[in-house]
């Protein structure tokens, strides 16, 4: 009888081991091993976004060896709490020499499609200057920072090149990207878009420096990175590019004034 029992006992115990199912590894401050998701450890955000100082929550992705946010920067403040300066007129935001931020104007006629509500920095983060961009006390979350142009670069090789990543970057459908052709201004066109990379680009559009206006929103956004480009007539500030209407990643180099959007990476 007691060898009967002891058999029974051990079947049960080598079923309920088979039946066991090895539980996923949680989830570290550093990101999934192996993964796709950071955790931000503090539990402020919910569990795989990252805070900035204001609080703003940001969803994160990694992508090939890089972790990046993905959502555009919408802080107001540098990492050591002093207030970033807006609010200026096209006059003054066109002979800034220091950081600033301005927010696309949610009633703005240049709106390819009204997706603002009351406040396009909830949906398309700020625009920043490269001042501000370039100011030692940081705008990214601590541990993050602005992604330099050789960064860019291995994100666009590691999505097949410029001619392709753009498209692999965009946000799919046209709820935001709603650029148009000048014949079809009725049909919102999104151009190859995929977003398998998960960065989920916005046409968040940009603040211009000739004048101080707008433009853009819907139809296209600007990355800053943290370099300059010398395009032989002085030092310009390096971005990429995304239009609606084709797949690049686009580099270029604009004047420090511009008003761009802003995307970190981890450190």
């Amino acid at each position: 009888m007691r060898k009967i029992i002891s058999l029974i006992i051990c079947s049960l115990f080598f079923l309920s081991c088979e039946d066991k199912k090895e539980e996923p590894l949680p989830l570290d401050c550093a990101g999934v091993e192996g993964g796709t998701e950071v955790v931000d450890c503090t539990g402020e955000c919910g569990g795989t976004a990252i805070s900035d100082i204001d609080g703003n929550c940001y969803e994160t992705m990694q992508i090939g060896e890089q972790i990046w946010i993905t959502e555009n920067l919408r802080v107001t403040h540098y990492n050591d709490g002093s207030e970033l300066p807006t609010g200026y007129n096209d006059s003054d935001w066109i002979n800034l020499s220091t950081g600033a931020y301005a927010v696309f104007p949610a009633d703005d006629n240049n709106l390819s499609q009204d997706t603002c509500g009351d406040n396009c920095a909830e949906v398309y983060g700020n625009l920043y200057n490269w001042f501000a961009v370039n100011d030692d006390r940081g705008i990214c979350p601590e541990g993050w920072h602005v992604p330099t142009d050789g960064e860019y670069t291995v994100l666009s090789n590691y999505l097949g090149g410029e001619y392709v990543a753009g498209g692999k970057m965009k946000e799919i459908g046209t709820e935001h990207w709603c650029g148009y052709y000048p014949n079809y201004p009725d049909n919102c066109i999104n151009e190859s878009a995929t977003n398998e990379s998960g960065f989920t680009a916005l046409p968040a559009g940009s603040r211009h420096v000739s004048y101080g206006d707008y433009s853009g929103l819907g139809r296209e956004c600007y990355f800053w990175t943290s370099d300059t480009e010398d395009i032989g007539v002085g030092g310009y500030g390096s971005y990429r590019r995304l239009e609606f209407d084709e797949s690049r990643l686009v580099m270029g180099g604009s004047s420090f004034r511009f008003g761009f959007s802003v995307r970190c990476i981890k450190d």
